[in-house]
Parts: C-alpha cells; sequence; structure tokens
C-alpha cells in the first residue's frame, strides 16, 4: 500500500477533478516481486487499477491488487474497474480507503465479492486519507477543500505598518507555497490584496517540479479586480462565501487555496469554512501592535469561545517553521 501512496502522488497535479490513485499488482507466485504499479492517467485515461492490471498482463491472474481508493463500479470517462480486476483474474483486492462517490461507495466492494474476488478494507487508511483528503472531502460536502495560507512573523504580523511586506519569509518557504499552489485547483484572494499587490497568481516552480499536463489554478477575486491587474483573467465574485463554494465545488474545484488578505482570512476563518490551515512563520518580530495582522475583524470575544484544533504537520522549511493545522 506504501508503494500504491507513493506512486499516486505522481498524478496529483495532472488529474483533477479526478482522484490521484496508485495501485501494485503482486503476483500469486512470486511473493518477492517488486509488483506492476499504475496511476491514474490524466483526465481522461484509465484508472489506476487498469494501468497496474495492463502493465501486469497474464500475471494479473491469480494476483493480489493494492489500490489506495475503492474501484469503482460505474461508467464515467472509462468503463467500471471492478469489472477489469474481474475480468483479469485478480484473487485478491487491498483497498487504503472506499469511494464516497454516491456513483460508488460500495458498490465496487460489493460486485468484487459477488465474484468470489477476496477485498480487504483500510489498509493504510490513515495515509490514504490525508493524500485524498481534497477529493473525499469533495465527494462527501459538494465544495472544494479549502487550505488557507498565512505567512507572518512570530508576532503575527503580516505586514509592516507602512503597508510593506515583500518579503516576510525566506526563498525555500515561498517555494514551498508555490508548490502548494501547484497542488491547488483554485486560488482566492480578496480585491483589496489585488489592488495592494497586484499578484499574478500563478505557480512558479523549477522545470523539473512541473509536468506537461500540469496546470495553473483557476484565479478568483473576491470583489472587483482593476482592468489592468495581473490576476486577469479570474473569476469576480461577491456575497456569501457558502454559495461560492458550492459553485467552485460544482466547477469541479477539489482543492481551493485561500492566500488573503487579513479580511478574507478573517471570514473564511469565522464562517469555520477553513479545513486546513497553512502557518509559515518567520524568525523575525516587528516588536510592535500597529503591523497587519493575520486576521482583520472580531476574534473569540472570550477564552471559552477560543478556537483549538490540532497541529497535523510540523517541519522546517529553510529558516522558516511551517505549521499544518486542521479542526479550528
Amino acid at each position: 500500500m506504501g508503494q500504491a501512496i507513493e506512486v499516486a502522488s505522481t498524478a496529483r497535479r495532472r488529474v483533477a477533478p479526478r482522484p490521484w490513485v496508485g495501485a501494485v499488482i503482486v503476483p500469486g507466485d512470486d511473493t518477492g516481486h517488486p509488483g506492476f504499479t499504475g496511476a491514474t492517467d490524466g483526465r481522461t485515461g484509465p484508472h489506476a487499477e487498469v494501468v497496474a492490471i495492463a502493465a501486469a498482463g497474464d500475471a494479473a491472474r491469480g494476483s493480489t491488487l493494492y489500490v489506495t481508493l475503492e474501484p469503482c463500479a460505474h461508467h464515467g470517462a472509462t468503463p467500471p474497474c471492478a469489472d477489469a480486476v474481474i475480468d483479469a483474474g485478480v484473487s485478491r483486492v487491498v483497498i487504503g480507503v472506499t469511494d464516497p462517490d454516491p456513483r460508488v461507495a460500495g458498490e465496487g466492494i460489493s460486485r468484487l465479492r459477488a465474484a468470489g474476488v477476496e477485498v480487504e478494507v483500510g489498509v493504510g487508511s490513515e495515509l490514504v486519507s490525508e493524500q485524498l483528503a481534497p477529493y473525499l472531502h469533495h465527494r462527501r460536502t459538494g465544495r472544494p477543500w479549502v487550505v488557507l495560507k498565512l505567512a507572518s512573523t512570530l508576532d503575527g504580523r503580516t505586514a509592516a505598518p507602512d503597508g510593506s511586506s515583500m518579503w516576510i519569509t525566506g526563498e525555500e518557504a515561498r517555494q514551498d507555497a508555490h508548490r502548494l499552489r501547484a497542488d491547488s485547483d483554485a486560488i482566492l484572494v480578496g480585491a483589496g490584496t489585488v489592488r495592494a499587490d497586484d499578484p499574478a497568481l500563478t505557480v512558479r516552480l523549477p522545470a523539473a517540479e512541473r509536468g506537461p499536463d500540469d496546470t495553473e489554478p483557476l484565479r478568483i477575486v473576491l470583489g472587483t479586480a482593476p482592468a489592468d491587474a495581473a490576476v486577469h483573467p479570474c473569476l469576480e465574485r461577491s456575497g456569501e462565501l457558502g454559495p461560492i463554494l458550492d459553485e467552485l465545488g460544482a466547477r469541479g474545484v477539489l482543492q481551493l487555496m485561500v492566500e488573503g488578505g487579513a479580511t478574507v482570512a478573517g471570514a473564511f476563518h469565522r464562517a469555520g469554512l477553513v479545513d486546513r490551515y497553512v502557518m509559515y512563520l518567520a524568525p523575525a518580530l516587528f516588536g510592535g501592535d500597529d503591523g497587519t495582522p493575520l486576521f482583520a475583524g472580531p476574534g473569540a470575544p472570550s477564552i471559552a469561545e477560543l478556537r483549538r484544533g490540532r497541529i497535523v504537520e510540523m517541519r522546517r522549511v529553510g529558516d522558516d517553521l511551517r505549521l499544518d493545522l486542521e479542526g479550528m
């Protein structure tokens, strides 16, 4: 399953809104075989299971298939994977997580078991659920997985009193944030940020980290962007955040990256619409209370109403610290 998770990661940026799935076929007569691997092939090609089966050929008969997500049981861009697994003569299927898509939702497992295939579910489920969090969330709620990216000094300031903010974090952290952009289907900022900073909101990574099928995220501005802003072409939206997320989910946006500024960050936070906070903390201090804070607007009125979550990851990125938080 670890191998399947690893190969799935190679498909992340070139398959959405499909799930990035990995599969490994281990021949039944050779437990030492490294396995035949497959990942979801682009936005219209075969699913991971079918790619792995094709790589295995006759070795698929009597084999064990490890796959990160439940094989589909419906006709979409491709025929049902459950049928392909059965037709290939696979004896056993080990699944990371079930697929919450209502067109699947256990039907793939049921079809495999009805055909006499041994099925085990839940192996590596925590790691797979983390890897597929945007897809699983989208299929369960119809909305994108919202990642709020924040960068600040240790005393929680994102810009100096004169408005200057380039650069609080170092180059390594900024490159890491571009990887977050590359993994996202859309990026959202407020019109105030567009007027102040004129961001292009494009992905700027070394050529070695960009594939030929990688696409630029959809750019969204809350409010109206100046006609000559670098963010164009973009979607301009206003009003309640919930309907905006519903629209983006209907467009197939699985992961939405919110980049600010403080007013937009505060609005998403207070509405409880952030699924993951990614905070880059620089080893720097403004030393006062007149810089721009992480969030604008009213906060928790008392300690009893303080939002508390959990740190799901913490690592150094160059000289800066990255904290990933959920459950706030």
